[in-house]
């Protein structure tokens, strides 16, 4: 169920940030096998206003699958957004229906991830292949659900020529009623290149997404890919209307404990790796009460305090400690007192 907010009161509730937001100046990315559901909860500790996305679910594991262990989110996640990855527009139509009705507040399509289950599928950034598709898919969603729908691509794949491929694909889903696109400013190579490689060796083209927001001013341009600090992505704020955070954000999740001073304007403290812990506190009480194990969600929290004294010892603990059986936050609360107890010690 949504929650029913006030958007000008900003206040940090007992489940979550008491509001939807609406001005996506800032997202952290969908990235398999990291951004369920306790990760995102997790970074909503961090950030009030960021939007976080899922992992991408295709179109067959929606209409086939487990519902409820797939799309399922805790409400204070809001706002939060469902990836698809599919090409055949009724499924798209029926899959973003059902994430209608679980409450997402955004419907986005996967058109870039490059793995070869992905490409076999018939889905993510094969599709830049296939502009007219993606775009009836697009329309598809869009006639489906009251949602905002979205698309996430590459500039090109392979040998395209990136102008065209991006522009085109662009304009076809523009036609079709899309106004906001997530664009991974490098292309992906679908042979040859590992889903890892791909995310590091194609050379980025900021300048290419920026251009496309200047030629089509009247769409959402955000932009993805490389831009590994607060500080970069503020920097591509003057030029596009939104960016989108993946490891940057996973690795070094503190980062977005300054996302609502820095990045919405908001007058509010950041928020440091502590609070975030006391706030994710609760959520992770109701899951282990509910029989999901510490790991599932620690895990998420290793990359805090990173370069700390007592960094190493906040990982072991939560890693060796939080996969035992019965492991509660009895884990967590020895995982911080031997960071602080590193600290004070460095500090005499």
């Amino acid at each position: 169920m949504k929650l029913q907010v006030n958007p000008s009161s900003p206040t940090w509730g007992p489940i979550g940030p008491k509001f939807v937001n609406k001005n996506n100046r800032l997202a952290v990315a969908p990235m398999m096998d990291w951004t369920d559901r306790h990760c995102r909860s997790f970074h909503r500790a961090f950030s009030a206003r960021a939007l976080l996305y899922t992992e991408m679910v295709t179109t067959g594991a929606v209409l086939n699958g487990d519902r409820d262990y797939l799309l399922g989110f805790d409400a204070g996640e809001h706002p939060v957004a469902l990836q698809l990855g599919g090409s055949e527009p009724a499924d798209l139509a029926a899959a973003a229906r059902i994430g209608a009705d679980y409450g997402y507040d955004e419907i986005n399509l996967n058109v870039g991830c490059p793995s070869d289950r992905v490409q076999s599928g018939r889905f993510g950034a094969c599709l830049m292949r296939e502009p007219e598709l993606v775009a009836e898919g697009m329309a598809a969603i869009k006639a489906a659900v009251n949602l905002p729908a979205t698309v996430k691509c590459r500039i090109g794949v392979d040998d395209q020529d990136p102008e065209e491929s991006l522009f085109g694909l662009v304009d076809l889903c523009a036609q079709a009623g899309v106004t906001r696109f997530i664009v991974h400013a490098r292309k992906a190579w679908l042979q040859g290149l590992s889903p890892k490689e791909n995310r590091d060796v194609p050379p980025l083209d900021y300048a290419l997404v920026a251009r496309v927001k200047r030629e089509r001013p009247g769409l959402t341009i955000d932009i993805n890919g490389g831009i590994n600090s607060l500080d970069a992505a503020i920097a591509q704020l003057a030029v596009v209307d939104g960016v989108m955070l993946g490891r940057a954000a996973y690795h070094t999740p503190e980062i977005l404990g300054q996302v609502d001073r820095r990045v919405f304007g908001v007058t509010t403290e950041d928020v440091d790796g502590f609070t975030a812990i006391e706030r994710y506190r609760p959520y992770m009480a109701r899951q282990l009460a509910a029989g999901v194990n510490l790991a599932a969600m620690t895990r998420h929290m290793l990359g805090l305090f990173h370069g700390r004294p007592g960094a190493r010892a906040w990982r072991r603990i939560l890693t060796v400690e939080g996969v035992r059986a019965g492991a509660g936050l009895e884990v967590v609360d020895a995982a911080l007192a031997a960071l602080r107890d590193a600290g004070e010690r460095r500090a005499a």
